[in-house]
């Protein structure tokens, strides 16, 4: 008997259509970008998990295109058509298949205002057809839209944030996939939204943070009375697409009134927390201040407004500008995206003193750039690898790299954004962060694992920015009111209902 074969691929990525810079073909160039039989060496990650589980039970695998990068501005109408045709001719080339098995992210979009997940889905779903079973991985920051869930039948997020569990939920996508396949399950799908729309400030699914609260609450049903899959979403504010809203992912075996039930429950027990994922923010300067006071310890200041990891650029300079204001009784480490300043660092050499505008050139539209003196310390080519997370064992690209010593302030010039998961791009630049009084961590989360060990106080900032603590000074146009927190005080009125297809 011939196996079954499954068609595996995806264009992964997340995007901000607020700031950042438009992601282009080179973009993936830099991190991960697998045709073909390139797509079988994967071992870690969503994809290594896909194809673990997809050999373990004996599916040929049919791999079409994997492209991954990390987030910023929408990709350009080019770089999706390029990546899409590819994926889409690679799948007519395998034909038949049995399944599709489709790692995504969820919150990608498009120029032009293209729900970029919603569209991939429909697709492959046109080459198809209705019978063939279609599966998707998502991270639990998703946007899941109409589009998405009209075209899959079956929808599987992440669990943790910080993202642990990206080459697990892979596996989890596959079984899914490879259950109904073989006629073990047949998979009811919904979803249901209200309509809050919060940084992930206090998202941690660790602790006892709300989104952990509604998280477990999910979980203790999986496996309970056919429910197979239970999911919560935070949606990733920073995009502007109709529909945006958080709630609860739900895939139960062959019974929609059962899913819904729960999916209903799971988004009402989100809205009741919206109020404590609402984070209390400083002006930096303020921070500043109070962090001078702290003994025994490392201060974080998070710059969550310039997230690369939410799209944003990471060549805000708010925060740097507060610390060259005052007196420092210790280092403190400031990452900064500007590649002219970079090149002027390299061209000048080790040991050279420099004067540069840095901050604000890549994406002008939040602040002005500083004028500034000081010494050029180290300089790297800017390759590290990550330590784990959704791109674990991958090398990261912040192309050339140089630190730069504004007295007791040592600024890591990266030419290009990346992902923050661990403290990667301070070590490859040998910036100890140990031993640092202030910190700037542009992250709203994984901070906490980088630096929770030997830190001791942490002040969430309010700067300008495409990726802010709170959305509630963001120009939505498309995602229509009210909605949370831009209207705080609003009354929840019916949870929005997004069924599958019953196939």
């Amino acid at each position: 008997m011939n196996s079954k074969r499954v068609a595996v691929g995806a264009i992964f990525t997340e995007c901000n259509q607020f700031g950042g810079e438009p992601i282009d073909l080179s973009w993936f160039e830099r991190y991960e970008l697998r045709r073909g039989d390139e797509m079988l060496e994967a071992e870690s990650g969503v994809v290594g998990g896909m194809l673990s589980v997809l050999r373990d039970r004996g599916k040929e695998i049919a791999p079409l295109l994997y492209a991954s990068t990390c987030p910023g501005g929408p990709l350009t109408a080019g770089c999706y058509r390029v990546l899409k045709d590819d994926l889409i001719n690679r799948l007519r080339e395998v034909l038949p298949v049995d399944a599709v098995l489709l790692p995504l992210h969820g919150a990608a979009a498009v120029e032009g205002g293209i729900d970029l997940e919603g569209d991939l889905i429909s697709a492959v779903r046109a080459i198809v057809g209705e019978q063939i079973p279609i599966v998707a991985t998502l991270d639990l920051h998703a946007h899941v839209s109409a589009e998405m869930i009209k075209g899959a039948d079956g929808l599987v997020a992440w669990e943790t944030y910080p993202h642990r569990d990206a080459f697990s939920t892979g596996e989890r996508g596959a079984r899914l996939l490879c259950d109904t396949l073989d006629g073990h399950c047949k998979p009811a799908m919904v979803m249901a939204k209200v309509p809050v729309l919060t940084g992930a400030i206090h998202g941690s699914t660790e602790d006892d943070d709300p989104f952990a609260q509604v998280m477990r609450i999910a979980k203790a049903q999986e496996g309970v009375d056919g429910i197979i899959s239970a999911n919560v979403l935070l949606v990733h504010p920073y995009l502007d697409f109709a529909g945006m809203g958080s709630g609860g992912l739900v895939v139960a075996d062959g019974d929609f009134a059962k899913a819904e039930r729960l999916a209903r429950k799971l988004a009402e027990e989100y809205w009741q927390r919206r109020l404590q994922l609402e984070p209390r923010m400083y002006a930096p300067a303020d921070a500043v201040q109070a962090g001078l006071a702290v003994k025994g310890g490392a201060v974080v200041l998070v710059e969550a407004a310039d997230c690369c990891g939410g799209g944003a650029v990471g060549d805000s300079v708010a925060t740097l500008a507060a610390l060259l204001a005052v007196d420092l009784p210790g280092p403190a480490l400031v990452p900064l995206v500007d590649a002219q300043a970079a090149e002027a660092c390299h061209k000048a050499g080790v040991g050279a003193e420099v004067k540069l505008e840095i901050g604000h050139r890549h994406d002008p539209r939040w602040g002005d750039p500083l004028s500034v003196s000081g010494q050029v310390v180290r300089l790297g080519d800017g390759r590290f690898r990550y330590r784990g997370g959704i791109w674990e064992g991958i090398e990261g690209a912040m192309g050339p790299s140089a630190v730069l010593a504004l007295g007791k302030i040592e600024v890591l010039l990266a030419s290009y954004p990346t992902y923050e998961w661990d403290d990667e791009q301070f070590i490859s630049l040998q910036m100890d962060a140990a031993n640092a009084h202030f910190i700037v961590a542009k992250n709203p989360m994984n901070y906490r694992m980088a630096y929770g060990d030997f830190s001791q106080a942490v002040y969430v900032l309010d700067t300008p920015g495409p990726t802010p603590a709170t959305v509630r000074r963001l120009p939505f146009v498309r995602r229509e009111r009210p909605f949370f927190p831009v209207d705080y005080d609003m009354e929840l009125g019916e949870v929005e209902i997004l069924r599958a297809t019953e196939r």
